[in-house]
Parts: C-alpha cells; sequence; structure tokens
C-alpha cells in the first residue's frame, strides 16, 4: 500500500509540475515586462542645460533702450485709458443726411452747408411770398440731382448777390451753387444758379426757402423748393 501510495503522489507530482513551471514562467515575464515600462524615462536628463548669453548682450526677456539719455516720460496715469465714461462727449452716432462729406471749405450752419464768402452775420429770412417755386425729383440713393434756376437781371446797377437756403425751414440735403456772384444790370446777363438736392436716403418731400440777397439794393429773391426722392 505504501508503494502504490508514493507511486500516486509521484504521478500526481509530474501531473502538476508543468502547470506550476508554466504559471511561474508567466510570472517572471509579467515581472520583467512590468519592469521595462517603469524604467522608461529613467536614465534621461530632465534638468535643462546651463546655456546663458554672453554678457553685455541682449537677452530674450530685455526690453531695448531706444530713448535718448536725457529723455523724461510726460504721462498721466489716466493716459490710454478706454473706459464707458471716456467717450460720452463724443458723436459716435451715423452723421445726417446730407451732412456725411462737408468741403473744408464750408461752415455748417444749422444743418445747411454755408460759403466762406458770406459775410458773417448775414440773415437768408424767406419773404412770407416767394418769388417763385422750384420743384424737381431725385433719386433717395443716387447721386446729386439738380435743377438750373434762370434769373434776369432786375437793377439798374451791377448788383453782388449771396445765395443761401433759411436755416430753420430747410432739409440739410439743399444747396445752391455758386453762393456769390455779381448779378448783371437790367438788361444784361442772366444770373444762373445751380439749385442741388443730395438725400443721401431720405426720401419723401425734401423742401426748404432758398434766399438771394442783393444788400447794395436792399433787396432780395425767394423761392420755395420742393424735391420730391423716391
Amino acid at each position: 500500500d505504501n508503494k502504490n501510495r508514493y507511486a500516486t503522489m509521484k504521478i500526481h507530482q509530474m501531473l502538476l509540475l508543468p502547470t506550476a513551471a508554466h504559471g511561474f514562467v508567466r510570472s517572471v515575464a509579467f515581472q520583467k515586462s512590468s519592469s521595462v515600462i517603469l524604467n522608461i524615462g529613467k536614465d534621461m536628463d530632465l534638468s535643462g542645460n546651463d546655456w546663458s548669453p554672453e554678457d553685455g548682450k541682449m537677452k530674450a526677456t530685455d526690453v531695448g533702450d531706444y530713448f535718448p539719455e536725457d529723455y523724461e516720460a510726460d504721462v498721466e496715469y489716466t493716459d490710454g485709458m478706454m473706459g464707458s465714461q471716456t467717450g460720452m462727449n463724443r458723436n459716435t452716432g451715423p452723421a445726417l443726411p446730407g451732412m456725411e462729406n462737408l468741403g473744408a471749405d464750408a461752415i455748417m450752419m444749422g444743418g445747411i452747408e454755408m460759403s466762406e464768402d458770406i459775410p458773417e452775420g448775414m440773415e437768408f429770412i424767406p419773404a412770407s411770398v416767394p418769388d417763385g417755386e422750384i420743384r424737381f425729383q431725385a433719386a433717395a440713393n443716387g447721386k446729386t440731382s439738380s435743377y438750373e434756376l434762370v434769373i434776369k437781371p432786375m437793377c439798374m446797377t451791377f448788383e453782388d448777390f449771396f445765395a443761401a437756403f433759411a436755416l430753420s425751414t430747410s432739409h440739410p440735403s439743399l444747396s445752391v451753387t455758386p453762393a456769390t456772384g455779381r448779378m448783371d444790370r437790367r438788361g444784361g446777363e442772366e444770373t444762373v444758379l445751380q439749385v442741388n438736392c443730395d438725400p443721401r436716403g431720405q426720401s419723401g418731400e425734401l423742401t426748404g426757402d432758398l434766399v438771394i440777397n442783393l444788400p447794395e439794393d436792399g433787396s432780395k429773391l425767394s423761392y420755395k423748393v420742393v424735391v420730391t426722392s423716391f
């Protein structure tokens, strides 16, 4: 019986031995692969290098001094601030129609373009009954439209004239050229004026009162202007 038991145990050991050995090999292989993974970067130098620029030369963090030696900055701490209150006194909205592109030699008075040749303080007050009425059409988004006003001389002598639209009753899209000139005496050549309208997107009836002052004669001419803008 003892021999049989011994033989049986040997057989069991022989059967179990490959399995144990196989498991041992797998365990060793696993440990070996784990060791390889953990050793990655172990020998890498992560301390940087000791390079630095030569003394006396500009370094990467330096800002060059381009100002003269005696330069003194005159800057207040508020300079450059662009807060929400800084633009309260500025006109940043769109310009009114007819006022976007004023010439350098024009003076704005009540939205009407006035020539510098007109004497300071001269008023253009329309007559209660106009001498005539001018009507023409203009494209709201098109180019400036003009009407040719022909005036026959009515004075006994040559007269200087000054023409402009009344400030309080005229649309700013209206203008007249020339604004100043010399009118011939009665029986002479006619004076031709161009009445202009630049609606700049405005539609409807654009009205104004054109006044032509003849200060030497003490008289004036007054015309009602109605432009249909479409």
